[in-house]
């Protein structure tokens, strides 16, 4: 539908918790159209409601940029066919195992780049944009993306789980985003 522009490091919305979607409506599957959009468009794998400005339980995931590998578990009829996107709903992480440590960038940090740990296994429960319950679980990269998008819905950027040693490394860069450039 319409590609929407994304929200930059520094813009409080960012920082929100998210609220609960209660009724899905035409301007929710709007909104989840356009993030859509705007995901591929920025060539993203993930996208959450927040990055383009809106504080509610919603995020997007590219699964046509995921290794067939990376799928431990599809459920629900969202998942059929093998969708190119997926639009989660009120996601709930479930079930965390494991560990990676690998190169993580956001589209709300446009040429930031910087080694992050997460969990090697991720299991999120959701609805789709029918009111049906979805779950998946990935591993790799798809759990990265599933766990990244939700820490958004929290007001939780990959920053965070950056050491202060490396915080104070990406100081200036981080300044210059705030302040309305970009990172070089």
């Amino acid at each position: 539908m319409a590609v929407r522009s994304i929200r930059i490091y520094g813009d409080p919305v960012l920082r929100e918790k998210t609220r609960p979607v209660g009724e899905v409506t035409a301007a929710l599957r709007r909104l989840a159209e356009d993030m859509v959009d705007t995901m591929v468009d920025a060539e993203g794998i993930g996208l959450a409601a927040p990055q383009v400005g809106e504080p509610v339980r919603v995020y997007v995931v590219n699964l046509g940029a995921m290794r067939p590998e990376l799928f431990r578990h599809r459920g629900g009829p969202s998942l059929e066919g093998d969708p190119d996107h997926l639009v989660l709903v009120n996601p709930r992480v479930v079930k965390q195992e494991g560990e990676q440590t690998g190169d993580e960038g956001c589209l709300s940090f446009p040429d930031l780049y910087d080694k992050v740990t997460r969990p090697d296994v991720v299991r999120v429960e959701a609805t789709d944009l029918d009111g049906r319950l979805l779950e998946i679980e990935g591993s790799g990269l798809l759990a990265r993306v599933l766990v990244h998008e939700y820490d958004h819905l929290e007001g939780i950027l990959f920053i965070d789980h950056l050491s202060k040693f490396r915080l104070q490394f990406l100081r200036g860069k981080l300044r210059k985003l705030k302040e309305g450039g970009q990172a070089d």
